[in-house]
């Protein structure tokens, strides 16, 4: 099992006060908090190797190059993709789903071609294909919150062109079968894109093994910094596609008359990347790689299981989403209470949650709610501050 204080020690934002309360967060399926080792390389990074990267001849660009690029070759591994050059470094998971939006897009849609989604998909899953005139076809949900995978097998047509779904619902919890969304999607020879953003810190992925074509996610969800992210992309696929952006570094030659594209993965990274914030990257997925996926899976399960126990047992609770496959995310509401006013309320006491529509605002309307109050767990979360954020809303409760 993990050692949870010695793990609490790599994170100092968790030893500080809020309002003269020891801080408990947990807000981190909209962030997590960051090891002082990921703090540490970002400073090592601009302190002693901080020079522009690729096509430099000194030393220090040698350097940042070489680091940026063994950054690529962690991810691969972390992964497990084929090879580095399907590694595409993005600013985040909203970043690569609009980056294939287009570049898929323009190479393989129309206007009114169809794309499968869930019920439970963020915004940033939903809008850019709004943007690119696409049709959503919309997998539904049963009352436990899971997806009806029979309804899923029905919506494909002639022009289902991709389908693209959230691995984990980053309000549910749900732990989607995404082995078998794309085992289905195979049948129709239609592409999968997975969006791994809340999936990628609480369970090991192995892109080859689920044979998905396209995997995003963001760094600062698995405790490395924001703006960084990747986007997985089979390199079949990526080379079949044209660039998102245009400029510097993603061409292999330019004149007034035609530009020739670079070779993978480099043709979709247009202008100076966030060399740094790689690194950094890589630094996190060795951290989390290193405390075993089986003993954080194990902690996280635990205290979820733990916290739903103790919330159900304070009358007027509603918990959404009981999936029978369900990552560390508890969205619930307490009788009338706005869940603004909770989550502002248990601030006082020190206790971070995340409250609102969670940029899920369609999977709210089928949950007849305009918002929920929302904990999410991390690896360095224990049973105590469960007992806290318990106390807290009992105490709220009372208010009201």
């Amino acid at each position: 099992m993990l050692d949870i204080s010695s793990i609490r020690s790599d994170f100092p934002i968790l030893q500080q006060e809020v309002y003269g309360k020891p801080l408990v967060y947990f807000d981190n399926a909209a962030t997590t908090q960051k090891p002082r080792c990921v703090v540490e390389k970002l400073t090592e990074g601009y302190f002693h190797a901080n020079a522009n990267i690729h096509r430099g001849v000194h030393f220090l660009s040698r350097q940042a190059t070489e680091a940026h690029e063994e950054a690529r070759r962690t991810v691969q591994r972390f992964l497990n993709g084929r090879s580095p050059s399907e590694i595409i470094f993005t600013r985040g998971t909203t970043e690569a789903i609009n980056m294939l939006a287009s570049s898929y897009g323009k190479a393989f849609m129309q206007p009114g071609d169809e794309v499968i989604v869930t019920a439970m998909e963020h915004h940033s899953n939903i809008v850019p294909w709004q943007l690119q005139e696409m049709k959503l076809k919309v997998i539904p949900l049963n009352e436990r919150g899971e997806l009806e995978m029979e309804a899923y097998g029905r919506l494909f047509s002639e022009r289902t062109r991709l389908v693209a779904v959230t691995h984990v619902s980053n309000v549910l919890g749900t732990v989607n079968p995404v082995a078998e969304i794309i085992r289905i999607a195979r049948e129709h020879r239609v592409p999968v894109l997975i969006d791994g953003a809340q999936a990628v810190a609480h369970l090991p992925v192995d892109v080859q093994a689920l044979d998905v074509d396209f995997y995003a996610f963001s760094g600062h969800k698995i405790y490395a910094p924001a703006g960084i992210g990747v986007l997985y992309g089979k390199e079949e696929w990526l080379e079949r596609i044209p660039p998102y952006q245009g400029g510097g570094e993603m061409i292999a030659s330019v004149s007034f008359e035609k530009t020739t594209f670079n070779e993978l993965p480099y043709k979709f990274e247009a202008g100076t990347p966030d060399f740094i914030g790689s690194t950094a990257l890589a630094e996190a997925l060795r951290y989390v790689s290193s405390l075993g996926w089986e003993d954080v899976a194990a902690h996280e399960a635990a205290l979820l299981a733990y916290a739903t126990e103790r919330l159900d047992r304070i009358d007027g609770m509603r918990i959404f989403g009981r999936a029978a496959e369900k990552g560390g995310v508890l969205s619930f509401a307490v009788g009338a209470i706005h869940p603004y006013d909770l989550g502002m309320l248990l601030d006082r006491l020190g206790i971070a949650i995340r409250t609102g529509h969670h940029c899920a605002e369609p999977l709210m309307r089928v949950l007849g709610v305009e918002g929920t109050a929302r904990a999410s767990f991390a690896l360095y979360n224990s049973r105590e501050e469960i007992d806290v954020l318990m106390a807290g809303i009992e105490r709220v409760k009372g208010m009201f």
